[in-house]
């Protein structure tokens, strides 16, 4: 068996909604960096931390038999990989960085929805 991590103990003792609450505070946070003048180490760790997140919470989410939910946290899971990948190319390119933060604005929405909370109750 794999060892957990003592980040990892901490976050699984919380229940999936509020996973997915810790969730869209790192996407509501890179967000709000996508667009504005940003620390590219800070929107790294926050992409890095979410991903960990997402495999943290999924396996929970399958346990408790919701598949299709969280094949979609999976889906942003490959996203945020994918900008892993290509990090260099989205920070130098102001039209990638625009698209990406729109994925960020939808996947928001969506993780908000998923937890059952409503996009304007995040930033209140």
């Amino acid at each position: 068996m794999i060892e957990l991590t003592p980040r990892q103990q901490i976050f699984i003792q919380d229940d999936v909604r509020t996973r997915l609450h810790h969730l869209a505070a790192h996407l509501e946070q890179i967000q709000s960096l996508w667009t504005g003048v940003s620390s590219q180490e800070l929107m790294l760790t926050l992409v890095k931390e979410s991903r960990y997140f997402i495999e943290w919470t999924v396996p929970d989410m399958v346990k408790a038999d919701d598949i299709d939910r969280a094949a979609e946290l999976v889906d942003l899971g490959r996203l945020l990989t994918r900008w892993l990948f290509n990090w260099e190319n989205i920070w130098s390119d102001t039209e990638q960085k625009q698209s990406a933060s729109l994925e960020t604005s939808y996947w928001l929405r969506r993780v908000l929805e998923i937890s059952g909370t409503e996009p304007e109750s995040m930033s209140a």
